[in-house]
């Protein structure tokens, strides 16, 4: 090994590999039924792959628009005034990316700046504070509360400061499935209100709401789209989270600034997929009724685990389910969700890594986008336990 006279200074020193690499491994290596990471089992539609096979033929393989193919665009445009009463220019107002990890990156690279600070709600995605920290901003943590992971609007006017830059929100809710409802949006709107704080929005679970319950996005509100950028995912909506395919929305200002990152960051996304996703949107219950697929595939999931000793605590939306093990075991997650894998087969997530302090309320998301029959398997181990 050779040996280098300069260290290298990491720049997330803090971070290491993530818990969803570390538990799918295991559950590969113990051949667990894996409800860890959160992708769909079951197959994308043979009509999307067959356009996108359709498209490479035709030879529609080389860059396309750095903003996205404009056909896409154009759909979307029209999804968003069809769904949300909202018009966006698909010119200047939508952008194609490289998924969505990608838009929430590029979108903070572009707008915060060295000591800025980013609310963020935790138990957060993990991509958010690793991204703000890379920029030399401040993540400002505000916990949901435990017994429904509601936010807090107490608190997060207590952090608001002059030097809060963006605050960053996501319904529905990874990994807790909970979901924003009008209060929150109102105590958003005042909080927002004669101030610079721009919104980022984390809405890629838009059409995977449970139980007669509506997604309200920012988008529809004009006090805060004005000042929002948001982001989506045809990853979760097709169920293609390999195709690493997203599109962000936002005004001309603030897209203005986005797109000066995301042409030096990807400068566009995958051009056959792209011209794919124009033709199959065509078609709008291709997407529109997959929350009732998704619910059938949730409550077959508690069912399952309905005479288990976990405490449910029923998700409102996304396609994961956290069950409590505080009536199980008094291990911590981590070594409770390990334990799972190794000795019962059963992979999940441990919440506490969603926290910027970890957490021990004995929480394991489960991720239910499975086959009924894998879903089923996962309920009879879990009921043993």
């Amino acid at each position: 090994m050779p040996s280098y006279p300069n260290p290298i200074s990491s720049k997330l020193p803090k971070v290491g590999t993530t818990i969803f690499t570390v538990m799918s491994k295991l559950a590969a290596d113990y051949n667990a039924v894996n409800l860890s990471q959160g992708f769909p089992d079951f197959p994308v539609s043979p009509v999307l792959i067959d356009l996108v096979y359709k498209h490479m033929r035709e030879g529609r393989n080389q860059y396309p628009p750095m903003a996205g193919v404009m056909a896409l665009r154009e759909r979307l445009a029209l999804k968003m005034e069809h769904a949300y009463g909202v018009q966006y220019n698909p010119e200047t107002e939508i952008t194609i990316t490289a998924g969505g990890t990608q838009a929430i990156f590029t979108a903070i690279n572009a707008l915060i700046s060295e000591g800025d600070e980013v609310i963020l709600f935790t138990p957060a995605y993990d991509c958010y504070a690793p991204a703000i920290e890379l920029v030399g901003g401040k993540p400002v943590y505000v916990q949901l509360k435990a017994n429904d992971y509601s936010i807090d609007w107490k608190q997060v006017k207590k952090v608001v400061s002059r030097h809060t830059k963006m605050i960053l929100i996501n319904s529905p809710h990874n990994p807790t499935g909970a979901i924003i409802g009008e209060k929150d949006i109102q105590e958003l709107i005042k909080i927002t209100k004669d101030n610079d704080i721009m919104i980022l929005s984390d809405e890629v679970y838009e059409h995977i709401v449970f139980d007669g319950e509506s997604h309200l996005s920012v988008a529809q509100y004009p006090e805060l789209a004005t000042r929002s950028l948001i982001v989506y995912s045809f990853g979760k909506t097709f169920h293609v989270t390999g195709w690493k395919t997203g599109y962000i929305v936002g005004p001309e200002n603030l897209m203005h600034e986005f797109r000066k990152v995301h042409q030096f960051n990807v400068f566009t996304a995958n051009a056959p997929i792209q011209y794919a996703l124009a033709d199959f949107m065509l078609y709008p219950d291709n997407y529109l009724h997959i929350g009732a697929e998704y619910q059938r595939r949730r409550n077959i999931f508690l069912d399952a685990v309905k005479a288990s000793r976990f405490k449910i605590k029923q998700s409102k939306g996304t396609y994961f389910q956290l069950l409590d093990y505080s009536k199980i075991s008094e291990e911590d997650d981590e070594e409770f969700a390990i334990k799972l894998t190794v000795e019962h087969k059963i992979a999940s997530i441990p919440v506490s890594v969603f926290y910027h302090n970890p957490i021990q309320n004995k929480v394991l998301r489960f991720c239910f986008a499975k086959e009924e029959e894998t879903l089923l398997r996962a309920g009879d181990i879990l009921s043993k336990i």
